[in-house]
């Protein structure tokens, strides 16, 4: 009996923090609501170590493990935000993300309904847990162990490419790998801190002027590392 209180004592409070969240993220500027929805569905918590599911619904990022994290909720809603499909190219969007992490972005992106998901994680551990968390959560995602920098051009071309570690630049592998009229959201900057930038391919050809940049705000995430990145 007591065990039950317990549970439902955590799940009641969690919830209520979930929605002060979400709260958070509008007076934020979050304005998509098929992100918010997503945001509202996932559990956070299932995608945290067990000493730091309490903290699931605070705005900030956590430890994962390996040196890595997951990035706090608004970050992950305004890059959402940023390459979220319209109605009409849902059926067919195809996203590739770079750093799976412990999964809750690919997460957020299914629950969203986009079902063509194809993530890289370059640490095996983190790999080998969020593939087993995947199958428990019914999670559809294709998942890849490599070097996130490269891409994967075998399912190219993309409608969206999400980075979440910060890049020395814009890694060219990815660039290429987009689909013209795709997005790719990628911070840009120093290993301590950097700025968020969004690059659409506008045509077909291969140099620079066949995509156009956005800038947007600071973020600080976790080194991108590979060949098209940083030095590990």
């Amino acid at each position: 009996m007591l065990d039950h209180v317990s549970t439902f004592t955590r799940s009641t409070v969690r919830e209520a923090q979930k929605q002060a969240l979400l709260q958070e993220l509008r007076a934020k500027g979050i304005k998509n609501e098929a992100v918010l929805q997503a945001l509202a569905t996932v559990r956070r918590e299932d995608f945290l170590p067990e000493a730091l599911k309490a903290r699931a619904y605070e705005n900030v990022s956590l430890p994962i493990g390996a040196g890595q994290t997951i990035s706090q909720p608004y970050t992950v809603a305004f890059m959402t935000e940023l390459l979220a499909p319209t109605p009409e190219q849902l059926p067919t969007y195809k996203v590739l993300e770079i750093g799976t992490g412990s999964g809750y972005q690919a997460a957020i992106l299914a629950a969203m309904g986009i079902r063509h998901i194809f993530t890289v994680e370059r640490i095996p551990e983190l790999f080998a847990e969020t593939e087993k968390r995947f199958a428990a959560l019914g999670i559809q995602a294709q998942m890849r162990l490599s070097d996130g920098t490269l891409g994967w051009s075998e399912n190219a071309q993309f409608d969206a490419i999400i980075v979440t570690a910060g890049s020395p630049d814009v890694p060219e592998a990815l660039a290429q790998q987009l689909a013209v009229g795709g997005k790719m959201v990628v911070p840009v900057g120093s290993q301590t801190s950097q700025r968020l930038y969004r690059i659409t391919r506008v045509h077909a050809a291969s140099g620079a002027d066949a995509f156009q940049a956005e800038e947007f705000q600071a973020f600080r995430f976790v080194p991108l590392l590979g060949e098209q990145g940083w030095s590990a």
